[in-house]
Parts: C-alpha cells; structure tokens; sequence
C-alpha cells in the first residue's frame, strides 16, 4: 500500500486543480497485493483506497495545505459502503470521491468505484477534523476555509437517517 500511496501522490500533482466542491476521479488497478482468497479485490482494501480517494480530492483542492498549516487532521467516524460487483486481478477502476453536505457535528463524502460505466461499489463516509493539539474543529470553520459552497447541496434524508441510526447504535441505544 505505501508504494501505491507514493505513485498516487506524484500522479496527483500532475492533475488538473478542482475545488473542493468538485468531484475527484483517481483511477488505479488491482493489484496482487489487494486480492483475497476469493481472488477478487478485498472489502476492507476498497476502505483504504477511499484513502486515497479522499486525499486527491484535499489535495488537487489545496484544502489540504490549509488543513496542514491549520494543525488539522480528517478522521473518518462512520462509513457504510455496498459491493455491486467484484473487481479481479488487473482490472482498472475509479473512484469518484464529492462532499455531499454536512450538518453541525459532520461533513458527508460521497465514493463511488466504477470500472468503465458500471458501478463496482458506492459507499458514504462521515468525517470531520481534529487538531493535533487536542479537539475537533467546528464544521463552521472548516466550511470558513472553503471557498463558497455551491447552491442546493444538502445531505440526502436516507443519509441522515442512517447517521441518526448509526450514531444510536454505537451509544448503545
């Protein structure tokens, strides 16, 4: 994984700049080390690439200078993804990765993996920014950060459902 992290990161500096409201598109292809005994890219790997899915999409932003300067750092704190289809050895896919909204505690990442036209596996990630001398940062200021939003973005009803759910359950409710 790190050497793909390091050929990810000298690609994503030859990229186009988007906004932090655009949507990122990081291509890869499944490589040996991301197969399971099944012989088809594991669950858990799709989570990691969303790593980096995320990342081009701070980086080719520059929201992730900012987040660097300002002593911030993203943690992801609930994601719910589904598998459509499976990806085997050597097969090339993107991931499409777009803030889809945010409320007062969280902001809301959409990560769709497409192998061609079809949808390999869509997920929804919950995340918000820490300091790295202690607390978290208010989706306020990091929305201060960012340029002007664009108009109608707002988090999908099934998305606050599942994170009223998913956040009841975790307290044990």
């Amino acid at each position: 994984m790190y050497l793909r992290l390091l050929w990810f990161l000298i690609r994503v500096r030859r990229k186009n700049r988007l906004s932090i409201w655009d949507t990122s598109h990081a291509s890869f292809r499944v490589n040996p080390a991301d197969l399971d005994v099944q012989r088809h890219m594991n669950n858990g790997r799709y989570l990691s690439l969303m790593d980096l899915g995320r990342m081009d999409l701070m980086l080719r932003s520059g929201f992730w200078d900012h987040v660097k300067a300002q002593g911030w750092y993203p943690v992801v704190a609930g994601q719910t993804i589904t598998y459509r289809r499976s990806l085997t050895l050597g097969q090339r896919f993107d991931i499409a990765t777009r803030v889809m909204g945010y409320d007062e505690k969280w902001i809301y990442m959409e990560q769709v993996f497409r192998r061609g036209d079809q949808v390999v596996a869509d997920a929804v990630v919950r995340a918000r920014f820490l300091r790295w001398k202690g607390g978290s940062v208010d989706v306020p200021e990091v929305l201060a950060a960012a340029p002007p939003e664009p108009e109608g973005l707002r988090v999908p009803e099934w998305v606050e459902n599942w994170n009223r759910e998913s956040s009841a359950h975790s307290r044990g409710l």
